[in-house]
């Protein structure tokens, strides 16, 4: 214990603050800058040719986030593991004050005040899910894995904090929580029937939970299915974003040339549909090197939970790069008309601070598990 606190190794080798840099992954970080220049680029060009409002400030939170994500990757792993229940404990107790105590913007009642800053807990409970289910899974065998009453947990801690994120109510990130949840208990080898038999009870239950939504969430999954009977209400966002997307052709219309971003037809071209905004104005070819970078670090993010000798480590790993994947994914195919329009961010991009900094911390925590790749932790620390 006093070992892992102190930041030596299994041999009692002290792990310097040297060594540590020297192990961190820096083609990994290299990327993640590469990533968010094209953001900042894209921002620029959103604003007009202007770094403020949006550019300027996404830099300094980025700054902020690089600073996060080095001091994470710097902590040994097995202080998060140790203290991955206290993370969990803590954002469920800020959803359920955001439920008593939240600020409503737009709709929803999604942030909390703290003083000097506002947070969003539900953006926080994404890296605490996976540190605590990390840590559950690592104390079980295959066997334990195998029988449904070892599971009866891990589910709960997806189910609760969904539910209340919910009610807030903001469904693409409830729809996130069960996604990064539901992608672990597949890691962990939750055998293939049991995921089956849920989705088939879910669709047994899809009449009752779509009559439980809110009209605005109801209204846009009919949208999603024929935005044309309502082109300029609920509508106008995904239609405006296909002719976006379709007028850039192969190659764009050029920087600080998309006329629908800046003719202002299309909306929230700095949040939501930025990647509509790059694709207008670098074409397809703009949108494939973007999505390329993404698989670039899905790639990073796999090789490095694969190389940990430790199952916290390796489940670690995996879960912020599920988390990055249903992102990115989910935001490019929501602005393609692909799913309906839930307001997911594309990482690395979107204009917002704490999704940035959880993306971040993510990013930090997947680098500490790189640096301390080597140390292998005792099945019996984890678990409940």
């Amino acid at each position: 214990m006093l070992a892992m606190w102190l930041g030596f190794d299994d041999q009692g080798e002290r792990l310097s603050l040297g060594r540590k840099l020297w192990e961190i992954n820096w083609g990994f970080v290299l990327l993640v800058i590469l990533v968010a220049s094209v953001g900042f680029s894209v921002l620029y060009s959103a604003a007009g040719g202007d770094l403020d409002p949006w550019a300027s400030r996404q830099m300094t939170r980025f700054g902020i986030g690089v600073l996060l994500m080095l001091t994470v990757a710097l902590i040994d792993i097995r202080v998060s593991l140790r203290f991955a229940y206290v993370f969990y404990a803590i954002s469920l107790v800020l959803l359920v004050a955001v439920e008593l105590v939240g600020k409503v913007g737009m709709g929803a009642q999604r942030w909390l005040h703290l003083g000097f800053i506002q947070i969003q807990p539900s953006e926080l409970m994404k890296i605490s899910l996976i540190l605590a289910m990390a840590r559950y899974f690592h104390g079980l065998s295959i066997e334990d894995v195998g029988r449904l009453r070892w599971l009866i947990v891990p589910i709960a801690m997806c189910v609760a904090p969904a539910a209340l994120v919910m009610k807030q109510p903001d469904l693409g990130t409830a729809m996130m929580l069960l996604s990064i949840g539901g992608a672990m208990l597949f890691l962990v080898g939750v055998r293939i029937w049991k995921f089956a038999s849920v989705i088939a009870v879910g669709l047994i239950m899809l009449p009752v939970a779509y009559a439980k939504l809110h009209d605005y969430q109801r209204r846009r999954i009919e949208i999603f299915l024929d935005p044309e009977q309502d082109p300029l209400g609920a509508g106008y966002h995904i239609l405006q974003s296909k002719i976006a997307l379709g007028s850039g052709g192969m190659f764009g219309k050029g920087f600080l040339q998309g006329s629908q971003s800046h003719l202002n037809f299309l909306p929230e071209h700095h949040t939501d549909f930025i990647f509509t905004m790059l694709a207008e104005e670098f074409g397809m070819i703009g949108g494939l090197v973007l999505i390329t970078l993404y698989v670039l670090l899905l790639i990073y993010g796999y090789a490095i939970a694969f190389r940990s000798r430790s199952q916290y480590g390796r489940l670690v790993g995996l879960g912020v790069t599920v988390m990055l994947f249903v992102y990115f994914y989910v935001n490019i195919a929501m602005v393609s008309g692909l799913l309906p329009v839930v307001g997911i961010p594309l990482p690395l991009l979107s204009y917002g601070g704490t999704a940035m900094m959880t993306l971040m911390m993510g990013f930090g925590l997947l680098l500490s598990v790189y640096v301390h790749r080597d140390i292998d932790i005792p099945r019996r620390i984890g678990g409940i």
